[in-house]
């Protein structure tokens, strides 16, 4: 063993002396001795290892922490699969309950789940041994936020108008733009057959026929976002933006009373009724417009109040 002390007999001197080991036969048997452990060692590796078919303790541990990794990335991809569930249930009734109240557009999937970024954003995993399950589960957290994110925002949208819901009901258009007692119906919403085109074609509103000159009043509060000579048919128009995706457009004009820019409320006098552009008489073309689609007028005419009544009880109140 290393540190022992050898003696021998000196026959001349008649004593026993330390046996005196040259640098060579040192390093001869430490030689011998490292090749022999290694040897054991490669014997106990290729046994254990190869022979018996058991892991390296090392090998078992890492093997332990990776199922235990994958049981992580598994658990966490079940959380997410229900914190997708409930984000959904939010973004329907967001697109067909809460924002169509206020006559806001639908948002969507291409912005609820548009990706953050490029596969780059995922190369940390590359040559990982779970890189796919890692990547995957990256994946879903990053449009799991996203659509958090834009959920969050359409929230704070719907909080601003939903403020404003005292203001809704003096938006809507619900009233005649003339004087129901002096007008009639002439052509109603729908398909009909045009008399100067000489075909049949949609009708986008109502045309309300009557004496030229007469006043035609805003049907609803809001903000004049044109007010010009149209040349494709319309002539004198007037367009409204109410807000809560309702605007009304009043054509044939005989003259305009408004401009661009300017706030009016219900009962405001924004022109007359005239004969301007494609016209074979005097009569208002008026057009309710929710959401960028012209839909059917009549549901909003009420009969039974004229706009200068209600412009007098607007002003007196």
């Amino acid at each position: 063993m290393f540190g022992e002390r050898r003696y021998i007999f000196n026959e001349q001197t008649k004593s026993y002396e330390i046996e005196r080991r040259s640098a060579r036969s040192t390093f001869y048997n430490t030689g011998i001795t490292f090749l022999a452990g290694l040897a054991c060692f490669l014997l106990y590796f290729f046994v254990f290892n190869r022979l018996l078919g058991f892991d390296t303790p090392k090998a078992m541990w890492l093997e332990r922490s990776n199922q235990a990794l994958a049981g992580e990335i598994s658990l966490l991809e079940t959380r997410a699969a229900a914190q997708d569930e409930v984000l959904l249930d939010l973004s329907l009734r967001d697109n067909l309950v809460y924002r169509p109240v206020f006559g806001m557009g639908e948002i969507g999937p291409d912005v609820r789940e548009a990706p953050l970024g490029g596969e780059e954003r995922y190369a940390d995993y590359l040559g990982l041994d779970h890189q796919q399950l890692m990547t995957a589960a990256a994946r879903r957290v990053d449009v799991l936020s996203r659509k958090a994110y834009v959920q969050s925002v359409s929230f704070d949208e719907v909080k601003v108008f939903s403020a404003r819901a005292g203001d809704m009901a003096s938006c809507i258009p619900s009233i005649y733009p003339v004087n129901p007692k002096t007008v009639q119906i002439t052509s109603p919403f729908g398909a009909r057959y045009h008399p100067i085109r000489q075909a049949v074609v949609f009708h986008e509103g109502v045309d309300l026929a009557g004496p030229a000159g007469q006043p035609v009043y805003a049907t609803g509060d809001g903000v004049v976002v044109s007010a010009s000579f149209n040349f494709s048919g319309y002539g004198n128009v007037v367009i409204i933006d109410h807000g809560f995706g309702y605007k009304t457009r009043y054509a044939h004009l005989k003259e305009i009373k408004v401009v661009e820019g300017q706030v009016v409320i219900r009962g405001d006098k924004i022109g007359t009724l005239g004969s301007s552009g494609l016209s074979t008489g005097p009569h208002l073309h008026y057009e309710v417009i929710y959401r960028g689609v012209q839909i059917n007028p009549w549901n909003f005419l009420n009969p039974d109040i004229s706009p200068e009544e209600y412009n007098k009880m607007a002003r007196n109140g």
